[in-house]
């Protein structure tokens, strides 16, 4: 069994995968004064005993990166993947700083792109085995992508140069994280992606208008479930037609993923949903939801 955590951090992402081998995910980090105490704590016991551990950020907003050299004094970060940027910002945080010097190391750094293989990330060995992850996007050479590295380097938005992050439990479910792209991006290199049928889906930019994901993307992904992020309601595209669990109602989401199906738990014990099975029994992180067939 492997544990996918999507954090309640107010405006911001931030994830963790308890993988099923010697591995320990995270995506992204939204650390505050209020929660990074209990955060930090949580995650140095869950990867406590793995083999590797690796950070994945999406990209270099602030609302990603927040708290990121508190947590790298705390877990002490060695593998740090991103994909390959000269990102600026005229008001550069400490975050932001430290970010360039976790992505700019010879050590430590991994940039990430479309098909790039690592042990023990998509590769496994005699030693561990790997962790189900795999990196759809960027395609490095597509015009939109350059034009969105190029803006990132003169200082403007860096949503666009999102990696596309698949995860994958053998038998079980498929989950896929997108960062902060926007619509008219993913309009752009939809023929340019290998979009896969996808159980849960992160929705973009936290689930506002402007990332929503077009519906032929949707079609081809046909997600069972899109976690919709936090950010202020008026922003927010509800995905009208699809499963959806919406995390300023939910709190922490935790999913249990084992083969054909995924335990659901959320923190606010009065948030409910329609669309999941129920199973007797079911015990966990927080208040059970339901259970989904995969």
């Amino acid at each position: 069994m492997s544990t996918i955590k999507s954090f309640s951090v107010g405006n911001g992402d931030m994830f963790y995968i308890d993988h099923d081998s010697d591995n320990f995910t995270i995506f992204d980090c939204s650390l505050s004064d209020d929660n990074r105490g209990a955060i930090v704590r949580e995650i140095k016991r869950k990867k406590s005993g793995k083999g590797i551990t690796r950070f994945i950020s999406t990209h270099p907003d602030e609302d990603h990166i927040q708290g990121l050299k508190y947590l790298d004094r705390e877990i002490r970060i060695v593998n740090f993947y991103c994909v390959k940027n000269a990102a600026t910002k005229e008001d550069k945080t400490d975050d932001f700083k430290h970010y360039c010097t976790l992505r700019d190391s010879d050590t430590k750094a991994f940039h990430i792109e479309r098909g790039c293989s690592r042990k023990w990330m998509n590769e496994s060995s005699d030693e561990r085995g790997c962790a189900g992850i795999n990196i759809l996007w960027p395609k490095t050479s597509h015009k939109s992508y350059q034009q969105a590295l190029n803006d990132a380097a003169e200082g403007k938005c860096p949503n666009n140069i999102s990696a596309i992050v698949k995860y994958s439990l053998n038998g079980g479910a498929t989950v896929l994280w997108m960062g902060d792209m926007e619509t008219d991006f993913m309009e752009e290199i939809e023929e340019s992606v290998a979009w896969p049928s996808v159980d849960i889906l992160f929705a973009p930019h936290h689930g506002r208008d402007s990332g929503k994901v077009p519906e032929a993307i949707l079609q081809k992904m046909d997600p069972k479930i899109i976690v919709i992020g936090e950010a202020p309601s008026d922003y927010l595209n509800y995905y009208c037609g699809y499963n959806t669990i919406t995390q300023n109602s939910a709190g922490d989401i935790v999913f249990e993923c084992e083969k054909g199906k995924v335990h659901v738990f959320v923190s606010d014990p009065d948030y409910v949903v329609d669309f999941l099975d129920w199973e007797d029994g079911v015990s966990g992180d927080g208040n059970y939801l339901g259970t989904l067939a995969v």
